[in-house]
């Protein structure tokens, strides 16, 4: 079995090496609080290395070090107002009526967008999806329209039947009522609001030939299916701010997907370009501990939560910028299928070093391989992102760099 490389003496001054008892590790990493032209390959390497010194462990190579999103952006100072966007969406939208659909129920999110979008029209049909919206924040539940005989993949509800037939319906954890705060915020912008409840995005060509389709992971196929159907001008979230207007920050591939509140008039983009970012931390790193880590920038992690349905994943990306060894998917066998198939009339030492050879003689690619069914086929980005904004969390933790060792581990590392 290969062992763990740190080292004892036995009393002959024989070097006796330890078998590792721990597998992966994810550690948050504080840092100082990020402005504006901050050195981020400075802070992010002495943040590592000091809490390392701090806390007892060391750096291994294939350790991977990632950091969040936000004080990318931040650094970046990639800010715009809210007079920006209104700007950008009268230029390419028109400024009169134009149809405003499937955007997600957040105050953080999409709130101040919908705000500068409102101000760059004369009115907005707001068109929001149901029973929830594409990250799984419900305005109603699957039972109320059961029960109200609606069929939400054909049935286009206006607000007076959507408020007849469900009445008002707050966010389980926000206590927000979206439905009125949303046309409230659109009115308070100068614009006037109708609001109807649809999932085919074609029905919005009923009110207006301007849309800008809100919807984040599908909507390379909102734009086609609007285009097809005679829609005049077509635009998504990824089109607003995709260039600075006045100077302002913005996001060449993202536009305004993956924006955050910073204050009531203004956002925080999503990062621009950070593949320099990366490699230059992984670069310092070598240079200053000889060891070669894989160096990543993440966002919202990409899983759902069973209780209140919500999956998490409301940016473009969990990861905008990765270094190459973190390129690819797992490829993994599953212990307990070997164990109960292949070894199952193994057991003790014998069952572990048969099960250890069949690690160590794994193909490059087991893609079709039976021992590998149940392992996850996802990109090793999502899913070290997804540890990564689980263990750093939203509030106030001040850990917005994580350190993941051992995550490359096998039964036999």
């Amino acid at each position: 079995m290969l062992l763990y490389g740190c080292t004892n003496l036995n009393t002959k001054g024989e070097k006796i090496y330890m078998e590792r008892k721990v597998g992966t590790v994810s550690r948050g990493i504080r840092c100082p609080i990020i402005r504006e032209g901050d050195d981020l390959v400075k802070i992010v390497t002495d943040s590592v290395l000091e809490a390392a010194q701090s806390e007892g462990f060391e750096l291994r190579d294939r350790d991977v070090i990632a950091v969040t999103e936000s004080i990318v952006a931040r650094a970046q100072g990639n800010y715009a107002s809210v007079d920006a966007i209104a700007e950008d969406v009268k230029n390419k939208l028109g400024g009169e009526t134009i149809g405003v659909i499937f955007p997600i129920l957040s105050r953080n999110r999409f709130a101040i967008c919908l705000r500068g979008i409102a101000k760059g029209a004369k009115k907005v049909v707001l068109m929001l999806s149901y029973p929830s919206d594409e990250v799984g924040n419900e305005l109603v539940s699957w039972d109320q329209l059961d029960e109200a005989g609606v069929n939400p993949y054909s049935d286009v509800l206006t607000l007076e039947k959507y408020r007849e037939l469900f009445g008002a319906n707050v966010h389980p954890f926000t206590g927000v009522d979206y439905v009125d705060y949303y046309s409230e915020l659109i009115r308070e912008s100068g614009a006037e609001v109708e609001v109807i409840f649809a999932n085919d995005c074609r029905k919005i060509l009923n009110y207006t030939k301007k849309v800008l389709t809100c919807d984040i992971h599908t909507r390379a196929r909102s734009k086609r299916i609007l285009k097809a159907c005679g829609a005049e001008v077509v635009c998504g979230l990824d089109d607003i701010l995709n260039s600075p207007v006045n100077g302002s920050g913005c996001n060449e591939k993202y536009g305004l997907l993956g924006s955050n509140k910073s204050t009531e008039d203004s956002i925080k983009l999503f990062p621009r370009e950070c593949t320099d970012l990366v490699l230059d931390i992984q670069k310092e790193i070598l240079e200053k501990t000889g060891k070669h880590v894989e160096v990543m920038v993440y966002g919202d992690g990409a899983f759902k939560d069973p209780v209140g349905k919500i999956w998490e994943l409301a940016d473009p990306v969990v990861s905008p910028a990765s270094t190459p060894g973190l390129e690819g998917t797992p490829n993994e066998v599953k212990l307990k299928y070997l164990a109960d198939n292949d070894f199952k009339d193994l057991s003790g030492e014998a069952l572990k070093e048969a099960i250890s050879n069949r690690i160590r003689e794994k193909k490059d690619n087991l893609v079709g391989d039976m021992a590998s069914q149940g392992t996850t086929p996802r990109k090793l980005t999502d899913l070290i992102g997804s540890l990564c904004d689980l263990t750093s969390g939203s509030g106030d933790k001040g850990t917005p760099v994580i350190l993941i060792q051992g995550y490359f581990d096998n039964y036999v590392s």
